[in-house]
């Protein structure tokens, strides 16, 4: 594999013990001779160190050779939706709770050294595309989780109806507090949440998920990752519904208005240091001998 020489490094440093973690990577690349790239306004809290500062995530994706972040799985997919549009693998240093997107804990930075010899696989993972239609405009996002549909919070249930695109059929009606249409990826987290299955984030599917369906029979529903979703809804009342793109994106739903759901030709890379299985992982994170070692 392709040694790497020049980082991106996107900390979090609201979450607990990041900074401290951020100065050991820095330190620990410098050992490497590793170039660092960071945005401009960190410059004041990593003045000491040899940085090329970017204004942006976007100039860092261009300028680095692959994207290390520092945080909890928000900051990892934030950091890997612009990194997938520059062809860049992420690598994530989890500090949050769960943090089933990252690869490596704050007290495995040794590893950071295979790096530097290409020992190490590259994991490709499907993300969304998700366009909303109105009568005036068409805006386009892309998910690395997922794309919810909510109600307000003074709304009450909504009524989401799905469809295959270009005439392929109706699919089904929920009268429900909301929608989740996710990847793989996306999977285990507000989908895993909400009753829906897990699935291994390497795989290629789509999978539409309820919240709090007001019936006796709405289950998930799993779907080709040829598939493309035309979903609208609207409220008995006429308030606020609302479209969200993996927890960052948000914008508000009218009754005529469309979202379009399908697989996006561009694909997330992570990187892979350790030699385990998706399931390991998943049984590390949600069982008690994975939050205590």
């Amino acid at each position: 594999m392709k040694e790497f020489t020049k980082i991106a490094v996107i900390p979090n440093l609201t979450k607990r013990g990041a900074l401290e973690t951020t100065n050991s990577v820095l330190d620990k690349l410098r050992e490497l001779n590793m170039t660092v790239y960071m945005s401009e306004r960190l410059r004041e809290s990593f003045d000491g160190y040899d940085i090329l500062f970017c204004d942006g995530t976007d100039a860092l994706c261009k300028a680095a050779e692959m994207v290390l972040t520092i945080g909890g799985d928000g900051t990892i997919i934030h950091a890997a939706r612009h990194a997938a549009f520059f062809g860049k693998p992420v690598l994530g240093i989890n500090m949050g709770r769960l943090g089933f997107a990252a690869e490596l804990e704050s007290d495995e930075l040794d590893m950071l050294s295979r790096l530097s010899v290409g020992d190490y696989t590259i994991e490709k993972r499907m993300m969304l595309k998700v366009t909303h239609k109105s009568n005036d405009s068409e805006d386009i996002f892309y998910a690395m989780n997922d794309a919810v549909i909510s109600r307000g919070s003074l709304s009450r249930l909504i009524d989401i109806d799905v469809s295959l695109a270009d005439g392929g059929g109706y699919i089904c009606n929920y009268r429900a507090d909301g929608l989740i249409v996710s990847t793989p990826t996306g999977s285990s987290a507000y989908s895993l949440a909400a009753g829906g299955p897990v699935v291994e984030p390497a795989m290629k599917c789509i999978l539409m998920t309820p919240v709090c369906s007001h019936s006796l029979f709405a289950r998930p529903v799993v779907f080709s990752h040829y598939s493309e979703l035309a979903v609208s809804a609207s409220c008995d009342d006429d308030t606020e519904v609302f479209l969200t793109v993996d927890g960052a994106q948000t914008v508000t739903i009218n009754r005529s208005d469309t979202i379009m759901i399908s697989e996006s030709e561009t694909e997330t890379e992570f990187i892979k240091l350790k030699d385990r299985s998706f399931y390991r992982v998943l049984n590390d994170k949600f069982t008690e001998k994975g939050r205590t070692t």
